[in-house]
């Protein structure tokens, strides 16, 4: 007979008790807010690069479901008058839906 330690462990199927079940109602459709968070924070200041510690105290901008906590109001007000530079102003076609699905 072998010690414990070497005993080889028992394995009988029988101990498994797999049941193949239908997947429930609302797993059988894909989610169409898989990855979409319902709102994001930014406590980095996006003008200096500062993480902001205490954010409920300092400014911020709202924008969808995103809120930016800026360090002081004057980068906030800088952030808000910065020109945006979006490659769609520069094309020499009009832009579709379809342009920023990569291929």
């Amino acid at each position: 007979m072998l010690p414990p330690s070497k005993t080889p462990p028992s394995f009988e199927l029988g101990y498994f008790n797999w049941h193949i079940t239908d997947a429930l109602p609302r797993d059988k459709t894909q989610s169409q807010r898989l990855h979409e968070p319902e709102f994001r924070l930014s406590t980095t200041d996006p003008m200096t690069g500062n993480d902001v510690e205490d954010a409920t105290n300092h400014p911020h901008l709202m924008d969808g479901n995103l809120t930016v906590y800026f360090e002081t109001e004057e980068t906030r007000k800088a952030y808000q008058d910065m020109p945006i530079n979006h490659p769609n102003e520069h094309l020499p076609f009009p832009a579709s839906i379809d342009d920023d699905r990569g291929g």
